[in-house]
């Protein structure tokens, strides 16, 4: 078992990190998917420093050439910003170890020399959506460690993969030609948080008819204040990536000038708080089911000398304790 780090080690890796250290970032990457204490304790570092990083989210069904599109996309703001790139790459989990499968990096191998790019595989981990119960928080380390452009990709799960949209100021779905049951796809929810429409592998058949079916879909779909562009895309050879990147460009002038960015963010702060509520509400009423107290309280409900309103303000009482126990002392 690795050994808890002192809250100065913490600060002194954060530290090492904002100063380009790619071993302090990648142990501190690490700390935020293993969660607990330490976590924690990062989380309270990285929220105070955070806030100038622009994240940018890429979805959509596998096989849409996610993968090929966004390492396109860091050549291109490699090319034409010079600008420093993070990418997360968001795995299924290894059905051994647990852990993130690493083709994203195999596929990105044309940015391993250039210091200015950093990528990371994250696992899942069963997680809805695809998205590890970390990455808010890893886009938030890499944002508060000087990374500017943050890429999100995530794999694609369908109708639960509307939570990148929960983390990201701009999110891409990608589709390719003949992409199947329009209906599906829109219950799905991949067009109610599309910022940008991505038309992948557009030299094959039938993309000009996706691209009509998009723009009705889109009509009938939603009221619209940002109508997102529907770009047309070859990956592997490099067509229509600059047009990307400018719809990309041009939906962040948008949030920024209308003001929508900051509520945004602030949308998905209380999103965010939200969901780590509820796991620890969770988790805090497994510890109590199992207490010997509260097995009183379920024998007596199986014995009827207990009914099930007043069995649960027994067990949210024993919640409250476990939270309080787990939060320990208030602060000064």
């Amino acid at each position: 078992m690795t050994a808890a780090l002192s809250g100065s080690k913490l600060s002194e890796l954060f530290e090492a990190s904002r100063s380009g250290n790619r071993g302090a970032l990648a142990r501190l990457l690490s700390l935020v998917e293993r969660g607990g204490a330490e976590g924690r304790e990062l989380a309270r570092l990285t929220f105070k420093t955070a806030g100038s990083a622009y994240a940018i989210g890429f979805t959509g069904a596998p096989g849409s050439g996610k993968s090929t599109l966004t390492s396109a996309v860091v050549a291109g703001i490699r090319s034409r910003l010079s600008s420093p790139v993070a990418v997360l790459a968001v795995d299924p989990s290894s059905p051994v170890t647990g852990g993130a499968i690493l083709g994203d990096r195999v596929r990105m191998q044309q940015h391993a020399l250039d210091d200015a790019v950093f990528i990371r595989s994250m696992a899942s981990r069963g997680h809805l959506g695809g998205l590890a119960a970390a990455v808010p928080e890893a886009v938030r380390l890499l944002d508060a460690t000087g990374w500017p452009l943050v890429i999100v990709e995530t794999v694609g799960v369908g109708q639960v993969e509307i939570d990148v949209a929960a983390m990201c100021d701009t999110v891409v779905v990608v589709v390719n030609p003949g992409w199947g049951d329009s209906v599906q796809a829109n219950k799905a929810g991949l067009l109610e948080i599309a910022d940008v429409l991505v038309i992948n592998k557009a030299d094959r058949p039938g993309a000009k008819e996706a691209a009509r079916d998009l723009r009705l879909m889109l009509q009938l779909s939603r009221d619209l204040q940002w109508t997102p562009p529907i770009v047309e895309t070859v990956a592997t050879t490099g067509d229509g990536v600059a047009e990307l990147w400018d719809a990309i460009t041009s939906h962040r002038y948008y949030l920024e000038q209308g003001g929508h960015l900051a509520s945004r963010r602030a949308k998905r702060a209380k999103e965010e708080t939200v969901r780590i509520a509820r796991r620890r509400l969770d988790t805090a009423l497994g510890a109590a089911l199992k207490g010997a107290a509260n097995a009183e309280v379920l024998a007596a409900l199986s014995d009827k000398r207990m009914d099930p309103d007043e069995a649960a303000d027994r067990l949210v009482s024993a919640v409250a304790l476990e939270l309080r126990d787990a939060a320990g002392p208030a602060p000064s």
